[in-house]
């Protein structure tokens, strides 16, 4: 019995001087969000930690150059040696607006998508001895500089004859069923986007997380696609045979 109460003590002993010796090479993890690179290395440096940058974003937040997001995230216990991962900041990023005026609707959506831009919304007003779908005026003015990834609104012209209508509402609804209701009241289908969900951040215990919240690829839209944004908004006025676009998940 005394034999056996000893190797029951010593494989104990043996246990808890095992976790004393794992725990005491953990550290927690610093904050390294807003530092530049030298920074950050002199933070982690003393605590036994390396970094790695892997990726580098435009932020409107984080001047350029200095970090915009860790793996694992700052208070995270890890080991020695941990190789952090993290993402740098390459700043706004500065664009300038094409002008589009004068240009079909088609050819200016173009031109702006081409640049990395968007189409915040689009609006249609009546023009006699104006071609139809043609751009009347855009928000941002042409050629206007340091902005930060803005998104154009356009007005376009709906010509002089043609029936008018009030947006309706087709978030929530499904946009095999939207497309087919639009094309036989004689409007177009334009682009359809699918929206971007971050994915999570990867377990901080695994080796090898990401530097930064990557978006899942996108999607391609389906009929039981679901319609979150649209494109002229609901409540404006359009005409019959304009461009309709969707964002949906």
């Amino acid at each position: 019995m005394l034999a056996l109460v000893l190797v029951v003590v010593a494989m104990v002993s043996g246990l808890t001087a095992m976790r004393f010796a794992i725990h005491g090479q953990e550290v927690a993890v610093p904050p390294l969000v807003g530092l530049t690179p030298t920074e950050a290395e002199r933070a982690i440096s003393g605590v036994g930690l390396q970094m790695s940058i892997e990726r580098q974003y435009y932020s409107p937040q984080i001047p350029e150059g200095r970090i915009m997001s860790q793996l694992p995230l700052p208070g995270t216990k890890v080991r020695r040696g941990w190789q952090l991962r993290v993402a740098q900041s390459l700043g706004p990023t500065r664009v300038a607006i094409p002008d589009v005026t004068g240009q079909s609707e088609h050819a200016a959506e173009l031109n702006i998508r081409r640049r990395g831009l968007d189409i915040a919304s689009m609006a249609a007003v009546e023009t006699p001895g104006i071609p139809a779908d043609q751009v009347l005026a855009q928000n941002p003015t042409a050629n206007a500089t340091q902005l930060v990834a803005p998104k154009i609104s356009l007005l376009v012209s709906s010509g002089g004859d043609g029936q008018a209508f009030v947006m309706p509402s087709f978030v929530g609804q499904p946009l095999g069923t939207v497309s087919r209701t639009l094309q036989d009241a004689g409007f177009k289908l334009g682009n359809v986007v699918v929206a971007a969900v971050p994915e999570a951040p990867t377990d901080q215990g695994s080796a090898g997380p990401a530097a930064a919240p990557t978006p899942a690829a996108p999607a391609q839209p389906s009929p039981a696609s679901i319609i979150v944004t649209q494109v002229p908004a609901a409540g404006q006025k359009v005409m019959v045979g304009a461009t309709v676009s969707f964002e949906v998940r």
